[in-house]
């Protein structure tokens, strides 16, 4: 399967091109035409697995066509995420995507100042990435709007759930307009998830490429079981036996 098989633009698929993505990831094959077709989806898959371009591509596809600017504080789409990490990282990738069309994108997250954000969204923007908590400081600011919102993207929302922006999300939904289309992707499927799948999607097409909760193919994982003391020892001789490459260590 490839990109223009999908029924996306060559202009987007060339910029794909350009960041070296040539072939749809399965999250991307499956979820890309019903996206485009304007049903509301349900992907799960694991993070890593290039969720932000299937539901990206599809929403930066649609307003492209539309060729209309929006109006000052309004958003068209609308994507939230868990943490400013993941909504920088999101934000990046839309930008790439949408390189050299009319296409604004824009990011909103706490730990930074809030009146450039304020100036920027005064502009009005076509793809807005928002972390809940500061997109309701811009809502009780008046500085944005969404009553002209028609796409809205939950993504990790089970890390949303974990983190207790449900309350957020319930006082955000109802501003966007009642047709919009909505897409929710996560890496795990609990109860929860699926009551809120049901209240904010409408007859969604589910997408599952992997079954809930597995890691990521490209990820290797083993336990050690270890006394206490002898983690430091064992951290350092697993960083040392391989120095010449990337890790992330939480602790």
């Amino acid at each position: 399967m490839s990109f223009d098989k999908l029924g996306l633009q060559p202009r987007l698929i060339k910029r794909l091109a350009e960041q070296g993505i040539t072939q749809p990831t399965p999250i991307q094959s499956q979820a890309i035409p019903p996206a485009l077709a304007g049903r509301d989806v349900m992907g799960i898959a694991q993070t890593g697995t290039g969720k932000t371009a299937a539901f990206g591509l599809p929403m930066a596809q649609k307003l492209i066509a539309e060729g209309v600017p929006p109006e000052p504080k309004t958003v068209r789409g609308l994507i939230l995420a868990p943490t400013r990490e993941l909504a920088k990282q999101i934000s990046d990738h839309l930008a790439a995507y949408t390189r050299d069309t009319h296409l604004k994108v824009g990011l909103v997250v706490g730990g930074a100042s809030i009146n450039p954000q304020i100036t920027r969204l005064g502009r009005g923007t076509d793809l807005l990435v928002a972390t809940p908590g500061r997109l309701i400081d811009h809502l009780e600011r008046k500085s944005v709007r969404l009553d002209q919102t028609r796409y809205l993207v939950l993504d990790e929302a089970d890390q949303m759930l974990d983190m207790g922006f449900i309350h957020a999300l319930r006082r955000i939904a109802p501003l966007l307009r009642k047709d919009r289309q909505t897409m929710m992707f996560s890496a795990t499927m609990p109860k929860l998830m699926a009551e809120l799948s049901k209240t904010y999607l409408s007859d969604p097409v589910r997408v599952e490429v992997a079954p809930p909760g597995k890691p990521a193919d490209k990820v290797s994982q083993a336990l050690h079981f270890v006394e206490q003391a002898a983690k430091t020892r064992l951290l350092t001789e697993h960083l040392d036996e391989h120095r010449d490459e990337l890790a992330l260590v939480f602790t």
